[in-house]
């Protein structure tokens, strides 16, 4: 199945009712939302953290740099994480 583009002008945000918090447990980050709970790997995390009125390109570009990696490379995997947490109605693009 084909991944949709979302534009590089987008601003993730959590959905309404999601919140990012860290397990007191496992110390792994989650997001909690009315219908469950949510494990994020570190690179979900490190995408969602940044979800707070950026671009999707400025969230790509701050990773890029962060990681020394090639942005090309790193976009397509930070649109696929965001159309899955879209999706799954975890959040919202304006």
């Amino acid at each position: 199945m084909q991944t949709p583009a979302i534009a590089g002008s987008a601003q993730p945000r959590l959905a309404r009712g999601v919140r990012l918090q860290t397990d007191s447990n496992t110390g792994n980050s989650v997001l909690l939302f009315p219908e469950g709970v949510l494990e994020l790997n570190e690179t979900a995390q490190d995408i969602v953290s940044r979800c707070d009125g950026r671009t999707v390109g400025e969230i790509i570009h701050t990773l890029a740099e962060e990681y020394d990696i090639d942005p090309q490379v790193l976009g397509g995997d930070v649109q696929e994480t965001l159309a899955d947490l879209q999706r799954r109605k975890l959040i919202e693009l304006k």
